[in-house]
């Protein structure tokens, strides 16, 4: 459930808090006061898209802060290790953007990725708008919401498509004509010699270019390594001088204990010396080469580089192709052997998939006509008496990624007329009403806790508006529902009623977010009947809405309980 959500420096929003209930949560306001704001800062704490346009003119960032309940967020926390035995309730998700386009995302103070927060969001809240209406005309969408309500598992039958796939593939890339299959093994045949007798190796570009490097530059190295070992092994060197130095020292020290730690000194700056002296000698020595292996090491090096163009891979990625080339002459070596095998493997694959797609057809036949009564009733409490309502099922010829069918939902609006696609026959108000009346029964099995509608109530009017709210509210019986409309018969029905309201400060334009009391109530569904003119009239007509709200939703409890439901 959604409890809090702060917002900053969000378009004409300079700062907004606004609080949340469990049941159903109202937001009205004049059309361009800034509701639409609203509901996409919290679509920014579910990941979504965001710019910088978003931030307020004058501001250098945007915040929007949103504050969650904890157990809806359990199992994610624990996946993403973000699991750090917090005692709190709360989840405060976090969603900051800047002015040069930069946007960052916190979850409990830990940043996440916005494919993370996607991830969150999807089981915390789900938001409709207008368009999820016309998302109902697309029906390669059907059968995805008819499995969404059998709570069908798919996944043997997807794993079981995706061998069959594999093993096709495979066979297609087997069954080359004899031409084509005798320039495929001469090619491979080649690039298989070539590398071989190349002996790749990785690392080798890099042991090559630092020992070139170190030839070009022989000729500076011995003069310098020559007037270093004259300093040290010279008549007058350092390390004669240490030797001396070390001997004396010691002598004197016979008379003189305290001069030990010196001669002790001496006598490791001997050793030192000694070492270095001999890392000279031995790197003096491996410099000595002939212009032949200079040559040989920049063949090598235009060797690699030819064969990196020619197989269009890095040096570190060919002996991997190597690999690669070798299994593909194997295969094509064993070809008919293989692809008679794969024969009878596609074979019994088919059957398994068609097997499993079958038992998703039984499940989805019985659930078509589940789902098309309910929705059904949904409807002619809707306001859409003579509605029909069906989920029309048609077999595949063979097996597709989702099984042997596909789905399409059919619509009758008006008694007398055969069922046809939902496209031609809804209007727009009756796609809404379609779009509840389907959310309403989908709910039932969806485990998210919130669910946003935003202005779902356009072309709906009179009784119909009125059965909109009611099914708002029934559905919030279930679900925490937001809920931001212009009709006075769905804000009466609300738990919790807010108004947006867009007022002028020193010449800015400033939107606020003012919870409501029942008298602010009152008023409010008042102007949105009447407009500005309130009058006694239409406030008597805003309380007897109200109450009747009140006396619908006490009724519906009533019922629940005696259905056993709550």
């Amino acid at each position: 459930m959604l409890r809090e959500l702060r917002i900053e420096n969000i378009a004409v929003i300079e700062r907004a808090d606004i609080r949340f209930d469990a049941g159903l949560n109202v937001m009205t306001g004049e059309t361009g006061a800034g509701k639409s704001i609203v509901i996409d800062s919290i679509a920014a704490l579910t990941g979504a898209r965001v710019t910088r346009d978003l931030i307020r003119s004058g501001a250098e960032r945007a915040t929007v802060t949103g504050v969650f309940d904890r157990a809806d967020a359990e199992a994610w926390l624990r996946d993403n290790e973000l699991d750090d035995g917090d005692d709190s309730d709360e989840l405060i998700v976090q969603r900051r953007i800047t002015r040069d386009g930069k946007s960052s995302c916190r979850v409990c103070g830990n940043p996440v990725s916005a494919q993370q927060l996607r991830e969150l969001g999807s089981g915390l809240l789900e938001i409709h708008g207008q368009n999820d209406g016309l998302q109902l005309l697309d029906e390669k969408r059907h059968l995805a919401a008819l499995d969404r309500f059998a709570g069908l598992d798919l996944d043997p039958y997807r794993e079981a498509y995706r061998t069959l796939c594999t093993l096709r593939e495979e066979w297609e890339r087997l069954n080359l004509d004899e031409e084509e299959k005798e320039r495929l093994s001469l090619r491979l045949t080649e690039a298989v010699a070539e590398l071989e007798r190349a002996a790749l190796r990785p690392e080798e570009r890099e042991e090559l270019t630092a020992r070139r490097d170190l030839l070009r530059n022989a000729e500076k190295l011995t003069e310098a390594l020559h007037i270093a070992a004259e300093a040290l092994n010279g008549d007058e060197g350092a390390l004669n001088g240490a030797q001396t130095a070390a001997w004396q020292c010691r002598h004197a020290a016979g008379f003189a204990p305290e001069l030990g730690s010196a001669a002790d000194t001496l006598d490791q700056a001997v050793f030192l010396l000694n070492d270095a002296s001999e890392t000279l000698r031995d790197f003096e020595e491996s410099l000595s080469f002939s212009p032949e292996e200079y040559d040989r090491i920049e063949e090598r090096l235009r060797e690699l580089s030819r064969l990196e163009r020619k197989y269009r891979r890095s040096l570190e990625d060919l002996p991997a192709y190597l690999d690669e080339c070798r299994g593909r002459l194997e295969e094509i070596s064993f070809s008919e052997e293989r692809l008679q095998e794969l024969d009878r493997e596609i074979t019994r694959q088919e059957k398994r998939c068609v097997a499993l797609a079958e038992e998703l057809r039984k499940e989805r036949s019985r659930a078509a006509g589940r789902l098309a009564s309910l929705i059904e009733k949904e409807l002619h409490d809707l306001s859409m008496p003579a509605a029909r309502f069906l989920v029309e099922l048609t077999p595949l010829p063979e097996p597709g990624p989702v099984g042997l069918d596909s789905a399409r939902f059919l619509l009758s609006a008006n008694r007398g007329e055969l069922p046809g696609r939902i496209s031609r026959i809804a209007s727009g108000g009756e796609l809404s009403r379609i779009m509840l009346a389907m959310k309403q029964v989908l709910s039932r099995s969806d485990p998210v806790p919130t669910m946003i509608f935003d202005e779902i109530d356009t072309g709906v009017s009179g009784i119909a508006a009125q059965r909109v709210g009611e099914k708002l509210a029934e559905l919030s019986g279930r679900k925490q529902v937001l809920c931001v409309t212009h009709l006075p018969q769905i804000a009466a029905m609300a738990d919790r009623h807010a108004v947006i309201v867009k007022t002028e400060r020193e010449g800015r334009t400033l939107t606020e977010v003012i919870p409501l009391d029942h008298l602010g109530r009152q008023r409010e569904i008042a102007r949105l009947h009447g407009g500005d003119n309130i009058t006694e009239t239409t406030l008597r007509s805003a309380e007897e809405q109200l109450g009747y709200a009140a006396e619908y939703k006490i009724q519906h409890q009533n019922k629940e309980k005696t259905n056993g439901s709550i």
